[in-house]
């Protein structure tokens, strides 16, 4: 199926070349079905401002910016400088205005908190999965009503589901996939793509 789905929407020479930027430094991107779904979620939220945790060489961006209205601003946060620095080439070389993407050099936990309340779409977790709860938190207050919280690699390609899965990984995958499940704040779901999507809607009160 995910060959199947590569084919299907194949990805373009700019998301292909940034691709590559992340296997030469050995930073992991989503695949491209996930790209997909990242993309299907930004366009139907229509998505004006977005916030993404961990830039990598730009592959998510890229599909992130690609769901997002054209007026969109994309704001990436990335502890490692050599990532955004990749990022800044793929995209460029893809032809992205400077003033869409918005790279901010610094851990996820120290960026968030200054960041405004209310004002975002989405905002896509790819970074320290251990975070995965802090993160959540943050997404509360930075979300508008009905704003999706997106979680990379939630589902451990599916080792969550497997009773006999007991790493330490795992399990604190296993218990977010739950504490999100039952978060009053978020209304949840799985989506069974890469090594899988969590994905929340915040509640309109």
């Amino acid at each position: 199926m995910a060959e199947w789905l590569a084919g299907w929407q194949p990805e373009e020479p700019p998301l292909l070349a940034a691709r590559q930027r992340a296997a030469e430094v050995g930073v992991g991107a989503v695949d491209p079905a996930t790209g997909q779904a990242l993309r299907l979620l930004a366009a139907a939220a229509t998505a004006k401002a977005v916030v993404e945790l961990g830039t990598g060489a730009g592959v998510s961006s890229l599909w992130l910016l690609s769901g997002m209205r054209e007026s969109g601003i994309l704001t990436s946060v990335d502890a490692e400088s050599e990532h955004q620095r990749l990022a800044k080439t793929s995209l460029a070389e893809a032809g992205i205005p400077t003033g869409r993407a918005r790279l901010i050099h610094g851990r996820a936990l120290e960026v968030l908190p200054r960041l405004s309340d209310a004002a975002y779409d989405l905002l896509f977790c790819d970074a320290n999965r251990a975070e995965n709860p802090d993160y959540l938190n943050a997404a509360a207050r930075l979300l508008r009503p009905g704003g999706l919280v997106v979680f990379a690699g939630a589902l451990a390609g599916g080792r969550v589901a497997e009773s006999s899965a007991r790493d330490a990984d795992t399990v604190a995958l296993r218990e977010f996939a739950k504490a999100l499940r039952d978060d009053p704040r978020f209304v949840a779901g799985a989506v069974p793509v890469g090594t899988g999507l969590l994905v929340a809607a915040r509640v309109v009160s």
